[in-house]
């Protein structure tokens, strides 16, 4: 057996732990290599998570922001519905007035003839149109005494419902009018609205605190005035009866106080 010189020895011996400590060199560098990639990674993640929790923050506050806009719309389109509802509600009520109306007023008018005394519902009022031939002579104001049967008639149903108004309106055709004291057509029409009023009141028993008077002449013509058939058409007295109104201004008023 051949022993080896101990110099030699050490030197492979010191050889060979370089060459380890080289190979734990290498591994430790790499490890630490690997760890701050893994460092790298790590405040990634964590810039990546601060991002989303702050895009969370972001959309809950979208959210409730959101969340109070639909609760508000929702209300709103409540009250809205609300107020559409007793809008129709009120519609109703008025239509059903007029309806009862109309109805006591042609039961009541019923042996009087069609051509002269007409009933009807207009822009949401009932309208009593009577023949001038059966309330005054022709440039008069001054009602005749056939006018009473009428007017009588007409003042049982007014007076069967005391909370709707009347407009009482005077119209001529348009035929200038000739002396009698009076001035003209605007004159005699406010004459007559104003006589039918009296006779209502003081004959029988309207409250004058629902009446009015108004002259219309010949500006609101129900027919042709060039022609006979046509001026007497327009030749009349229209007893108007209006709806109360209060509760739609009420409900207007309301619902701009709301909004």
């Amino acid at each position: 057996m051949k022993i080896f010189p101990l110099a030699f020895l050490l030197l492979a011996l010191l050889s060979c732990n370089k060459g380890k400590i080289t190979e734990l060199e290498t591994k430790l560098s790499g490890a630490q290599s690997e760890n701050e990639l893994l460092k790298g990674q790590l405040e990634s993640v964590q810039r990546t998570n601060g991002d989303l929790l702050n895009r969370m923050e972001d959309l809950s506050v979208i959210s409730k922001e959101g969340a109070t806009s639909i609760r508000e719309s929702l209300q709103s389109l409540s009250g809205q519905t609300s107020y559409i509802n007793e809008l129709n509600r009120s519609i109703q009520r008025k239509d059903s007035i007029n309806l009862a109306l109309v109805t006591n007023l042609k039961r009541s008018l019923d042996n009087i003839d069609d051509d002269d005394v007409k009933v009807e519902v207009r822009g949401g009022k009932v309208l009593v149109s009577i023949s001038d031939n059966l309330l005054f002579a022709s440039g008069s104001s001054r009602l005749n005494p056939a006018s009473s049967n009428i007017l009588d008639k007409v003042s049982r149903v007014l007076n069967d419902h005391q909370n709707i108004d009347v407009i009482v309106e005077g119209h001529t055709d348009n035929v200038p009018v000739n002396g009698r004291g009076i001035q003209d057509n605007w004159e005699l029409s406010t004459m007559r609205a104003a006589s039918v009023v009296r006779q209502l009141v003081n004959n029988f028993g309207v409250d004058p605190y629902r009446l009015t008077a108004a002259g219309r002449a010949d500006n609101d013509p129900r027919g042709d005035n060039d022609t006979p058939e046509g001026r007497a058409m327009n030749r009349r007295t229209e007893i108007v009866i209006t709806p109360d109104l209060d509760e739609f201004f009420n409900l207007a008023r309301d619902q701009g106080t709301d909004g």
